[in-house]
C-alpha cells in the first residue's frame, strides 16, 4: 500500500454457507480499496466479530441459523454505530425489505448481483448512503404494509412449526387464552381460514 492511499474499507461477512462466504470473500478481496477482516457463520459470532473488531460495513445473510439478519443488523448497529450494515439474501420478500429498512440497514440487494454491484453497493453504505434492489423495492411498495401488530406476528411466527397452542405460550410468555386471540386476529388480518393459512400467507409477503 503506498502512503497516499487511504485505508480500505474493514468489512465483516456473516453467511452460514461457507463456501458462498468464502467466495465473497475472495472476490471483495480483489478490490484494492476494501478488506474483509472477519467471517462469521451465525448471528452470534458476527456480534462478537463486531464488537472486537469493530467493522465500518457489515454484509449480512438475512437467514442465519440462530438470529435473521435483520435482528443482528440491529444489534450491530446499536453496538457498534460507526458500523454501517447491509442485507443479501437469495430470498427477498416485501416484508423483509421494510423490516429492514425500518431497523436502519443501508443496503438490501439478492445474491445474485455482480462482485462489481455488491463492491459499489459496500462503498455507497460507507459513505453514508442506501441502496435498495430495484426490483425488491418496486415489490415491496406493490405489496403495502404488514396488517399485523409486532406481537402478532411473534405469535404467529412461533406457531409455524405446528406447536400447539399451550406450547406457544409458553415461548411467548403468555396465557393460552391470549395467544388464541393473537393468533384469531391474525388470521382474519391476512385473510386466511386458520392460523396455518396465516402462516402461510404472512410467510410469502415476508410479514414474519
Amino acid at each position: 500500500m503506498t502512503p497516499n492511499r487511504p485505508e480500505p474499507i474493514r468489512i465483516l461477512l456473516a453467511d452460514d454457507e461457507h463456501l458462498i462466504r468464502g467466495a465473497l470473500a475472495a472476490l471483495l478481496a480483489l478490490e484494492d480499496d476494501l478488506a474483509v477482516i472477519a467471517q462469521a457463520a451465525t448471528g452470534a459470532e458476527a456480534l462478537a466479530m463486531a464488537r472486537a473488531l469493530r467493522p465500518e460495513v457489515a454484509v449480512i445473510d438475512l437467514q442465519l441459523p440462530d438470529l435473521d439478519g435483520v435482528t443482528v443488523a440491529g444489534l450491530i448497529q446499536q453496538d457498534v454505530p460507526a458500523c454501517h450494515t447491509m442485507i443479501v439474501t437469495s430470498h427477498g420478500l416485501p416484508g423483509h425489505l421494510k423490516r429492514a429498512l425500518a431497523a436502519g440497514v443501508r443496503g438490501f440487494l439478492p445474491k445474485t448481483v455482480s462482485t462489481e454491484t455488491l463492491a459499489a453497493v459496500v462503498r455507497t453504505v460507507h459513505g453514508g448512503g442506501r441502496y435498495v434492489d430495484p426490483q425488491l423495492a418496486a415489490e415491496a411498495i406493490s405489496a403495502g404494509d404488514s396488517p399485523l401488530t409486532p406481537r402478532e406476528a411473534h405469535v404467529l411466527d412461533l406457531a409455524a412449526d405446528g406447536a400447539a397452542v399451550e406450547e406457544i405460550a409458553r415461548r411467548a410468555a403468555l396465557s393460552p387464552g391470549t395467544v388464541r386471540n393473537y393468533l384469531s386476529a391474525a388470521a382474519g388480518k391476512v385473510g386466511a381460514a386458520n392460523r396455518h393459512e396465516a402462516v402461510r400467507i404472512a410467510r410469502g409477503k415476508g410479514w414474519i
